[in-house]
């Protein structure tokens, strides 16, 4: 039986529509999934869009609708985004559908009912923005919220409380394992949160009206954190009566956030799978940020990028390639138009596209149109290849996907070096040595070919587009199986190239 791959992003906040920050992580998840599908894996691929809360109902009055009505437009606008950036995912959730309601409501009452929830009142520092309590010893300066520097209130109400402290130790093991939360820098960064002391936290609201009821409770709403969180048990169907799903896929594989709410998913959200008796995700990677002039995007500072209009102005593969290729596993980046155009040109158009252009003009010039039979070719490129599948494999399993990218564009490179190398252009003037042409052409098509294969889980056209050109059946680069795909000497010879338009038009 093939393994169970669950690989989910965050749920995207429907206070405003998606940047290229949240395209980051949709595209860099999407990765993930395509290589496992590829790999032969089972695998459920879960984003969706998270719709309650204070801010959603204050966004909501501000434009003069119901919040029912406004997430309806930004779920579906959302939708539309990340299917213009390929994403293949397998279900989006709402927080606001009845099969997410009634899971959440049944978690809650459980976890009351097990005394893991009990009613309090909470008095403290709140930040609306993060919908976050904070006590004053974490504030900056003793009144901005830690997570986003804006200035907090002073909030108390009555409120169920989650004992967060009961589940302390289990937390700690799982922080001090190396690859629970990755980067490493995330995982100081959460270790030293624990050794500062956790405390229990709110998981209703009595001042917010969108939001899902506490069923035993009904002037309490669930409070976001606890409502959110469970959206990666309850699209599984974790409290329902199909439960089969979850018993398929639980636990995830990989959870993609974002380092900003890297303490909900790191500490709270082990803690709640702990109360309920589930094992907790195998790996949580917080991923960093683009920012604009040294500013992280973001919806509440309105200086998000479209990423519609992005694919729009320079196609999907393009806009994908800059956001994997740009961003760090365990750092930021600074977001450019400049730099895109650059990635383009240098890249994609220079590198990739150029390579299948040379390739396939020197095998119309100097062999009739068809791949030649290798003889004795000097493996000078199936080295190269196995190289770099070798490093890409790595970088994926380990999220590194700017690496994984590098690592193929190192033979993509090699390549490129290897045409100037051998000259088949002077090859071609001895017959004495027909069958050393032969031999670098073919190594040339088939480096393209097994650069195509690689390029499955990160890009959307050009896989095919390549195969096309190499004269191959297009659907074969993504029906063909990894290891059989990435292997070197699949290209048949004698198969007759059908040389097309330049792969990237430069910028």
């Amino acid at each position: 039986m093939s393994e169970s791959v669950y690989l989910t992003t965050s749920i995207f906040y429907a206070n405003g529509l998606l940047h290229i920050g949240h395209a980051y992580e949709a595209v860099a998840a999407d990765v993930l999934a395509r290589y496992y599908r590829a790999r032969g894996c089972k695998v459920w691929f879960l984003t969706g869009t998270d719709e309650h809360g204070i801010n959603i109902q204050r966004r909501a009055a501000a434009h003069g609708a119901h919040p029912q009505d406004w997430v309806d437009r930004i779920a579906a606008a959302d939708r539309l985004a990340l299917d213009r950036l390929g994403i293949s995912y397998d279900d989006f959730i709402r927080t606001s559908e009845e099969r997410h309601r009634t899971q959440v409501q049944a978690i809650f009452t459980r976890l009351y009912e097990q005394g893991d929830i009990y009613k309090d009142e909470y008095e403290g520092w709140y930040c609306q923005y993060e919908e976050s309590f904070w006590t004053e010893s974490k504030l900056i300066e003793g009144r901005l919220c830690p997570e986003c520097g804006r200035p907090v209130e002073w909030a108390k109400e009555a409120a169920y409380k989650f004992r967060l402290t009961r589940y302390a130790p289990v937390v700690g093991r799982l922080l001090a394992q190396p690859g629970f939360l990755t980067p490493d820098s995330r995982r100081n960064e959460m270790l030293t949160f624990l050794r500062e002391g956790l405390e229990d936290f709110a998981v209703s609201r009595t001042s917010v009206d969108w939001g899902i009821p506490v069923p035993f409770d009904p002037e309490h709403r669930i409070y976001v954190w606890l409502d959110a969180l469970a959206n990666y048990l309850t699209a599984l169907g974790y409290a329902a009566e199909d439960d089969r799903l979850f018993h398929s896929f639980w636990p995830a594989a990989r959870q993609l956030v974002g380092k900003d709410i890297a303490r909900f998913h790191a500490i709270y959200w082990p803690a709640l799978l702990a109360a309920l008796g589930l094992e907790p995700p195998r790996q949580i990677w917080a991923h960093g940020w683009f920012h604009i002039d040294g500013e992280k995007i973001s919806k509440s500072r309105g200086n998000g990028v479209d990423p519609v209009a992005l694919v729009s102005a320079y196609g999907v593969d393009p806009v994908r390639y800059y956001l994997l290729r740009e961003l760090p596993y365990a750092g930021d980046a600074e977001w450019s138009e400049e730099a895109l155009v650059r990635r383009v040109n240098t890249d994609l158009a220079n590198d990739l596209g150029n390579l299948l252009s040379r390739t396939t003009q020197l095998i119309n010039k100097f062999a009739g149109g068809r791949v030649p039979a290798p003889v004795s070719p000097d493996g000078v490129l199936r080295l190269a290849a196995e190289e770099a599948l070798a490093a890409l494999e790595a970088a994926l399993e380990g999220c590194r996907l700017a690496d994984a990218l590098a690592a193929l564009w190192q033979l993509v490179r090699r390549a490129n070096k290897y045409v100037d190398e051998r000259a088949p252009w002077s090859l071609a003037r001895d017959p004495a040595r027909s069958a050393e042409l032969a031999d670098v052409l073919y190594s040339l098509a088939e480096s393209l070919r097994i650069a195509a294969a690689a390029l499955v889980p990160f890009l959307v056209e050009t896989p095919e587009r390549i195969y096309a050109q190499l004269g191959l059946d297009p659907s074969l680069a993504r029906s063909t199986p990894w290891s059989v795909a990435t292997a070197w000497g699949g290209l048949p010879p004698g198969t007759a190239i059908r040389r097309g338009e330049p792969l990237f038009p430069r910028r």
